[in-house]
């Protein structure tokens, strides 16, 4: 998650002082185009990638600049203004309606076909692509093996969830969740302020969590692409109250003084082996799987009153509308969403490529590993939704988050949250 505060466009316009374009010539006659990424790990592969395309396109040179996450959008907006943004970057569901809708991003041409239908629409403004379909990750359940079998638990071949409790998620919860007396939730003498081992990690983090219980439960985020924000009605507050129930009424989850961003400690408490299952997008194995000292499970995200439906992230190839080299540019864009290079980082264990039919690579690579990472690609053929597509985001976020703690700590009901988030999103759309 971006943790950048709101960046203000016109107050950036400022630096918008007499700077060259990013692209450029050379004395050899090429082209040089400058392509912005955040993933130092994925960097690597990319390397790869483009030494593929200048070897098939010897007229062009591509530098790779890599910026860390909370940087990369500061920059990228203060670029944006000066008129000397990258030729090509990445871009995000989340950041995608401030940029096309001030004129930074070129339209594309891609066959929307071949594509995960979730991610081109993430990229799609005004009935048109604005991005070449990159990658996308999807969130799934993590879980420690090695406590199931301590506690004689099998995961079950379904799990399911209701709001008022009931179904195979929190009947599993509780047979892993361990007071330090060896008592679980619903016994006799458990302690909740003394527990050993959590069943489930519930917690404050929207594209993991919250998000996929309200889609779960007939709830909306948004009520359109470039709309509104929804997410109060009454399915949407039913599902935000099951997410605090498990950790307030259940226990089966750790207290948000534990877990709440930006400081919580979730991650680090399933690595350590305090916490069994672990709702995660799949873009989180690489940081966990190889510091884990037990074996790592993959399943199926829990289904709701409404079936299962998941948050599914894709990234895009964005082409920079102002380029200096917008034909070379869009050629290496449109590189970027063939065969080659998706199947190139998919096979590298980087991601799940947005190209249908290339994803068994990365099931391969991570196979190889000893984690079956299958699951994944299961949810992404069922139903699937993106962050909230629509202006503001990136300005709202910062307070959903303050909101949202709250309403963890017990200090807010789930409708006096979702009624003071809405209202503050709502705000910061444009009309």
């Amino acid at each position: 998650m971006s943790k950048n505060p709101p960046i203000r466009w016109a107050l950036l316009a400022a630096v918008a002082l007499a700077l060259t374009g990013c692209g450029s010539g050379s004395d050899t006659g090429k082209v040089t185009l400058t392509y912005r990424l955040w993933d130092d790990q994925q960097k690597a592969g990319y390397e790869k990638v483009m030494a593929a395309f200048e070897k098939a396109n010897p007229g062009i040179d591509v530098q790779i600049e890599l910026l860390p996450y909370d940087q990369y959008w500061t920059k990228l907006t203060a670029d944006a203004v000066a008129g000397t943004a990258p030729d090509v970057f990445w871009m995000t569901p989340t950041q995608f309606p401030e940029y096309v809708t001030k004129g930074v991003l070129a339209p594309v041409k891609i066959d929307a076909a071949k594509y995960h239908q979730t991610v081109v629409g993430s990229f799609t403004y005004e009935g048109k692509p604005y991005g070449v379909p990159k990658d996308w990750g999807v969130v799934g359940l993590l879980y420690n093996k090695d406590l199931f079998k301590q506690a004689g638990v099998e995961m079950p071949d379904k799990l399911t969830w209701t709001a008022d409790g009931t179904g195979t998620l929190l009947d599993t919860a509780r047979k892993l969740t361990v007071d330090e007396a060896g008592k679980h939730p619903g016994e006799s003498g458990f302690d909740a302020a003394k527990v050993k081992t959590y069943g489930f990690a519930s917690w404050n983090h929207y594209q993991t969590q919250w998000m996929n219980w309200v889609a779960s439960n007939g709830g909306k985020l948004v009520d359109q692409p470039f709309g509104k924000y929804a997410f109060n009605d009454p399915a949407s507050v039913q599902a935000l109250q099951f997410g605090v129930d498990l950790v307030n009424k259940h226990h089966v989850s750790p207290p948000a003084t534990q877990t709440n961003p930006p400081t919580g400690k979730v991650t680090d408490m399933f690595k350590a082996g305090q916490i069994a299952m672990f709702p995660a997008n799949n873009a989180l194995l690489p940081f966990v799987a190889p510091e884990s000292t037990f074996e790592v499970g993959v399943a199926l995200m829990p289904e709701g009153p409404a079936g299962r439906s998941v948050n599914l992230n894709g990234l895009a190839e964005a082409v920079y509308a102002k380029s200096d080299h917008p034909e070379e540019a869009m050629k290496l864009a449109n590189y970027l969403g063939t065969e080659e290079p998706q199947k190139l980082m998919a096979d590298g264990g980087y991601v799940f490529p947005a190209l249908n039919g290339l994803s068994q690579g990365y099931v391969d690579y991570w196979k190889a590993k000893k984690i079956d990472v299958s699951p994944f690609a299961e949810e992404a053929a069922g139903t699937t939704f993106p962050l909230p597509v629509t202006t503001g985001f990136t300005g709202f976020e910062t307070k959903l988050n303050q909101i949202f703690n709250e309403m963890y700590l017990g200090e807010l009901s789930p409708k006096e949250a979702a009624d003071q988030a809405v209202a503050e999103g709502n705000a910061a759309v444009s009309n």
